[in-house]
């Protein structure tokens, strides 16, 4: 494909991402949703040796629909347009595998990590069940054009939207949401929890809202977990400063509970899952920050 100006590479995404805010905040929260875009630019399909379905296997899909609600009840949902085959933003902005690439990286790109050496980096050289994305090598002006373009502009946003609650509240809670396959992907994998909280093992908020949120799904039904598969990626790990009066975690949701995971299309378990999931942050909002200025009170 011939290289394009990037002002026309990415119309496609007109804005990158999108905010679904109530008039005047009520709670001090802000929800992420990074990896729930489903818009597949022509030129990335051309890139790629799978199919539009294949490309979806990443999509943590529809995950933001099933948190819009909570601009009604008083915090911000931000989302992502492009889907994470495309750019992943739950990762360092260069996490950049030289394998995936025509030219050599810049020497301030991570090579190393974990995720980049598992095929699944800022640019992700795979799809969750291990399939190779692209058809040939991609250019470097390709990573830092999806980096400069779509990536730094979202976590300009999101930033702003925690410290804008931040000030407001005193103190800001984010929760990353996302989704996770029904099963392990191991052969034979056996099923997964319906809910993973990840808190980065307490590091990267008040372990009371972990708790709390904890007993809030496991008292609608759901078998939950702490931070195993999931103790929270980058998003959670990079915001969450209790220290700075900015707490994060990170919530996964089986897909099994509202998605035909060989269609990508929301089942009849939608709808539940929905109006649970509005029970929870209805409660957060009600009851936790309570909780959290008890706390301070007593300090």
């Amino acid at each position: 494909m011939p290289d394009r100006d990037p002002a026309t590479l990415f119309e496609d995404f007109d804005p990158p991402f999108r905010v679904v805010a109530p008039d005047t905040p009520t709670a001090p929260f802000v929800l992420c949703s990074p990896h729930s875009g489903r818009v597949y630019p022509a030129h990335f399909l051309e890139q790629s040796r799978l199919d539009p379905l294949s490309l979806r296997k990443s999509e943590d899909g529809y995950v933001d629909a099933l948190f819009e609600h909570v601009a009604r009840i008083g915090a911000p949902l931000i989302a992502a347009e492009f889907p994470r085959a495309y750019l992943d933003l739950n990762r360092e902005a260069y996490e950049l595998d030289p394998e995936l690439f025509k030219e050599p990286l810049p020497d301030y790109a991570n090579t190393q990590s974990v995720r980049v050496v598992g095929g699944l980096g800022t640019i992700a050289r795979i799809v969750a069940d291990g399939e190779e994305i692209y058809a040939a090598p991609l250019s470097l002006a390709t990573a830092l054009d999806r980096i400069e373009y779509l990536y730094k502009p979202f976590h300009a946003a999101l930033g702003a939207l925690i410290e804008d609650t931040r000030q407001r509240f005193g103190y800001a809670i984010l929760i990353d949401c996302h989704s996770m396959p029904s099963t392990s992907s191991v052969q034979g994998g056996s099923p997964r929890p319906d809910f993973v909280i990840g808190d980065r093992f307490g590091a990267s908020c008040d372990t009371r809202l972990t708790r709390f949120m904890r007993d809030v799904l496991t008292g609608l039904g759901y078998d939950v977990q702490l931070n195993r598969p999931y103790a929270g990626g980058y998003i959670t790990e990079h915001y969450g400063r209790p220290s700075r009066q900015v707490h994060a975690l990170q919530l996964e949701i089986n897909r099994g509970l509202y998605l035909d995971e060989a269609t990508m299309m929301p089942t009849a378990g939608f709808a539940e899952l929905e109006r649970h999931l509005s029970i929870l942050t209805t409660r957060l909002f009600r009851q936790f920050p309570a909780l959290v200025e008890q706390r301070a009170a007593a300090e």
